[in-house]
């Protein structure tokens, strides 16, 4: 009888347990973020919403975003988490992101998160242009350390600079979009084009990383790598010889951002992830990461960068670039895609 009585006891904890997995639902998550910060996000996600499991998949925003968009006709995403705004913008046009409101979104800053209520999209941290420069590279071939964009365009940089492509990084794009609003697009005649022209004939290549131009001026393979400003500040904190430049016409950003993919069937589960996304933990998590967050007052001053960043940060269109994207990226690969590193 005892035999039998604990038999029946492990079937029924056999029976419980088989139906706690059951009830864990699994969450594919596209995203762009770096690989590493996902493990900190994960793991502070899971301690809130143990019975959610993630499932990312991950490359660099251009083809996370190329990947959305051929999957439009059978979405594979559940949700979108730390993928350029810029992107997002793209993706709501196109009718893909489920509106929704999460429980933290007025904590968030309006110019931080799509205009639409509910939003189709919010963001979570602003990544911004930044030089990554190598001094004593430099010091060897007697470069001066610039000030300005425009001081790329000089001869002594010529074959000194590296830079992320713009199809396939946000970083890139979003460096493309600035240089045209500040100096004009026309079409492809603007001023922008004539500064990416000169600043051309400097570049030695186009990474489809924004974070490799700045890990390669880290190591001394070139003097100048046009990155953001989160991987300057982790090199440079490694113990990198690089100073961070902010260059003075101001910088080129975009948004890491948060969206719900439509026609998602674990629709609780991704509105549990952008509740918990969009919270001042998760936030604090995105501060030791970037200078800014979507929530004011909750990133801690970050060593390199400047008191003043955020005044830096120029005025950024995300509707313009997610509707000239195509256009955008055409012109620029048809120009300058020659110095482009070869895709693996």
């Amino acid at each position: 009888m005892r035999f039998l009585k604990s038999m029946l006891a492990a079937v029924i904890g056999l029976v419980a347990a088989t139906g706690a997995l059951a009830e864990k639902t699994s969450l594919t998550v596209y995203t762009a973020l770096e690989t590493d910060q996902l493990k900190a996000y994960q793991a502070a996600f899971n301690q809130v919403n143990p019975d959610i499991e993630i499932k990312w998949v991950r490359d660099s925003t251009g083809v996370i975003t190329a990947k959305l968009l051929a999957e439009k006709a059978n979405p594979q995403a559940d949700a979108v988490w730390g993928v350029a705004a810029s992107s997002m913008a793209l993706m709501a046009r196109e009718g893909m992101l489920e509106a929704y409101a999460p429980l933290n979104l007025d904590a968030i800053m309006p110019q931080y998160r799509d205009k639409k209520s509910p939003p189709a999209w919010w963001g979570m941290d602003v990544f911004g242009a930044t030089v990554c420069f190598n001094t004593v590279e430099a010091k060897k071939k007697n470069i001066p350390i610039p000030t300005s964009w425009k001081d790329l365009t000089k001869p002594e940089y010529k074959g000194q600079i590296v830079m992320p492509n713009p199809a396939s990084s946000g970083t890139g794009y979003f460096d493309v979009v600035a240089w045209l609003q500040l100096w004009g697009d026309d079409a492809g005649k603007g001023g922008g084009w004539k500064y990416m022209d000169a600043l051309h004939e400097n570049i030695a290549q186009y990474t489809h990383s924004g974070s490799k131009p700045c890990n390669m001026a880290a190591a001394g393979e070139f003097v100048a790598g046009i990155s953001f400003e989160y991987r300057g500040q982790s090199n440079k904190a490694k113990g990198a010889p690089i100073e961070l430049v902010f260059p003075k016409e101001g910088l080129g950003w975009d948004l890491e951002s948060f969206g719900i993919h439509k026609g998602t069937k674990n629709l609780a589960a991704a509105k549990k992830l952008a509740d918990w996304a969009s919270s001042k933990d998760a936030m604090l998590l995105y501060g030791k990461n970037f200078a800014l967050t979507a929530q004011p007052g909750v990133a801690p001053k970050l060593p390199n960068i400047p008191a003043d960043y955020e005044s830096r940060l120029i005025k950024m269109d995300f509707e313009f670039a997610a509707a000239n994207r195509e256009r955008i990226l055409a012109e620029w690969t048809k120009r300058y895609d020659v110095k482009s590193e070869k895709k693996k």
